[in-house]
């Protein structure tokens, strides 16, 4: 397999301070905002984000949750392999809050679409922005869009998108995988 960098270390940094400081514009201080990352890989991201805007841009106390999604995916009981869920951790209220749902790659739409049923569990948010590190633009299954992206790859046929993080491959990177 063939793997191509998409983005380094250095330039995963930049987009993360991109991406903070566009969710300040929007939200300011955060005092009606929550981060919800997606399990498993959109809470890396989002851990990343709150750290950068709370040491970096210093907005104290940003809510930060990790929603599980396995068992609200349209496609759960189409696969041979057991599944293995991962911890939904929000000890918070969403009920009239902006949520901001964090996840490293957006490809079909159909993880976002299951964390749209999934939240409901924790009330009824006033409004629910999207933000993607990596956006696979030309392979969506539903009219789903980022309200906030990292970068656009066009990844046909077999490629996929391989994020990697410091606190889980030991390094940061983006890479596009080949046959």
């Amino acid at each position: 397999m063939n793997q191509k960098v998409l983005l380094n270390s250095k330039e995963v940094n930049i987009i993360l301070n991109r991406l903070a400081c566009q969710l300040i514009e929007k939200h300011l201080d955060f005092s009606n905002t929550v981060l919800i990352g997606i399990q498993p890989r959109g809470t890396f991201l989002a851990e990343r984000l709150k750290t950068l805007l709370e040491k970096e841009y210093h907005i104290p106390n940003v809510s930060l949750g990790y929603l599980d999604i396995t068992f609200f995916r349209d496609d759960f009981r189409r696969t041979n392999k057991p599944l293995e869920a991962n911890k939904t951790q929000i000890d918070f209220l969403v009920e009239d809050k902006k949520v901001i749902f964090i996840d490293d790659v957006l490809y079909t739409g159909r993880s976002i679409r299951a964390a749209l049923t999934a939240i409901q569990s924790f009330g009824r948010p006033s409004g629910i922005e999207l933000l993607a590190l990596i956006d696979r633009r030309f392979s969506r299954d539903l009219p789903i869009q980022p309200d906030y992206r990292g970068r656009q790859v066009d990844a046909i046929n077999g490629e996929k998108v391989k994020v990697c993080w410091t606190e889980q491959d030991g390094e940061d990177g983006v890479y596009l995988l080949t046959n």
